[in-house]
């Protein structure tokens, strides 16, 4: 994993707030009030040591400007927002309001609960300890991720310095991170490898981790909230965009998209080209061009749609004394009808395409998408911290709603 980590400052503001300020008291919330809607305690994790499990959400939650709908809960203190799980879940793509050792399976009292009531999804890790500390107390605290974007977290009890915590069974980190993947060749010519980078990390100050505490981010806007081209080239809320015509996406190149990005050399067509360009029509001859040709928008890397002078004169309109022969109308329809059973067969590809991604997504636990998951996971770089550490390793597992389990195993 590469760290290519910008300023803190380009997707979030955070502010900390101590026992003294009101707005403490407001971010924290009570999971013992069922106004806030129905909690539930994960038996699985509340019962478990370094395991963490898939939940889906109710509503698309903004990270770094993309759209989540499943989230992965650690009992480490932390939530993964990654799409592919791996063992170590600690490295980047989290939302860590203490990212620690902690076992809940150490007592009946240690819980990792959370709820969802479509505004707002919170996950509480209440009274656990860590191994080794467990007489040093308990430690409660949870984090609320806002339909907004916002994210606060929020502490009640924090019985030790976070700086007393040992990093050496697991990473103790507070913040935010995010990252691509990259797919380049290898030396093999039949293998491909896959190297992560961690674009942003937001690092907050762990002197601000106290007994009744809270941090609060807001979201800043980012270039992928621009969906034309003249939003995305003249807004005064973001800096850096770059237009894709190909993707019709506005980005700056470093977000999940990356692979994309380069895979379309949205760069190079973003240097030479201004939205000026990407309106005008790509031909020579003007109105005579049908204007249904003007649409078609080829989506494969590095190719543009050009017009050859014979299939220019082609869809000429003919007026006067130009007659057409029986020939050239049979010719013409046949073509016609070439070119719509090609167009009907690849929108049937493509709608088979997404029911099997929108069926993967819903039934992570069947066993043709494990089997995706499996493939995937084969070629995904090894994180290791230390040598011999334990690490998170995916396993499908029983139990509380059929989530996919992520449990400790060997690195």
């Amino acid at each position: 994993m590469t760290r290519v980590v910008e300023d803190s400052g380009k997707y979030y503001t955070w502010r900390s707030y101590g026992p003294e300020d009101q707005r403490t008291k407001e971010l924290w919330v009570d999971m013992s009030d069922v106004r806030h809607g129905q909690v539930r305690v994960h038996g699985i994790l509340s019962n478990s040591y370094k395991q963490a499990v898939r939940v889906a959400l109710s509503f698309a939650f903004p990270f770094y400007g993309h759209y989540l709908r499943q989230i992965t809960i650690a009992t480490g203190g932390f939530i993964f927002t990654g799409d592919i799980t791996h063992r170590m879940l600690t490295a980047t793509q989290y939302i860590a309001p203490l990212m620690g050792n902690f076992d809940p399976s150490y007592s009946k009292d240690s819980t990792v609960q959370y709820l969802d009531n479509g505004e707002v999804f919170v996950v509480q890790w209440e009274r656990v300890r860590l191994p080794g500390r467990e007489s040093a107390g308990a430690f409660t605290f949870q984090a609320a991720l806002h339909k907004t974007g916002s994210i606060t977290f929020s502490y009640r009890d924090i019985p030790l310095s976070i700086d007393a915590i040992s990093s050496a069974e697991h990473p103790v980190k507070a913040g935010l991170s995010d990252a691509f993947m990259v797919t380049t060749p290898s030396q093999s010519p039949d293998s491909e490898r896959q190297t992560i980078y961690e674009y942003h990390r937001v690092e907050i100050d762990t002197s601000k981790i106290t007994n009744y505490s809270a941090v609060e981010f807001t979201a800043l806007p980012t270039c992928l909230q621009h969906d034309s081209c003249d939003l995305c080239l003249t807004s005064n809320q973001t800096s850096g965009c770059s237009w894709c015509n190909v993707l019709q996406r506005c980005s700056d190149g470093m977000d999940r998209h990356r692979q994309e990005w380069l895979d379309y050399a949205c760069s190079d067509e973003s240097e030479d080209g201004t939205c000026e360009d990407f309106s005008r029509p790509d031909s020579s001859t003007g109105s005579s061009i049908t204007p249904g040709l003007e649409d078609v928008t080829p989506l494969t890397p590095l190719q543009k749609g050009c017009i050859s002078d014979d299939e220019t004169k082609r869809h000429i309109y003919k007026s006067g004394n130009d007659v057409q022969t029986e020939t050239s109308i049979k010719s013409d329809v046949l073509a016609n009808t070439g070119v719509i059973a090609g167009i009907a067969a690849a929108l049937v590809l493509l709608l088979a395409l997404i029911l099997v991604a929108l069926y993967i997504n819903y039934h992570p636990t069947a066993a043709s998408p494990l089997y995706l998951i499996q493939r995937r996971k084969n070629y995904w770089p090894s994180f290791k911290f230390q040598k011999k550490k334990p690490g998170y390793t995916e396993v499908e597992g029983e139990g509380h709603e059929k989530d996919c389990i992520v449990e400790a195993g060997p690195c």
